[in-house]
């Protein structure tokens, strides 16, 4: 990943679909890098934020969860 961009969580490709929409609904910049192995379906997900909007983007996971 380029530098200034910060892993926030790793989970389910299908849970970080979601939670990228949440974020990327919200105005932040969210990507998702699949790290899945593609033969056997095992492995993670995970959503990565800029550096500037890290605490942004917990805070509006952590509401969506609440």
């Amino acid at each position: 990943m380029e530098k200034g961009w910060v892993k926030i969580l790793s989970m389910s490709i299908n849970e970080a679909e979601l939670k990228c929409a949440v974020l990327r609904g919200s105005g932040i910049s969210a990507v998702i890098i699949n790290k899945q192995d593609s033969s056997y379906l095992f492995g993670e997900a995970e959503i990565y934020v800029p550096q500037d909007e890290v605490i942004r983007a917990k805070r509006i996971l952590d509401e969506e969860n609440a």
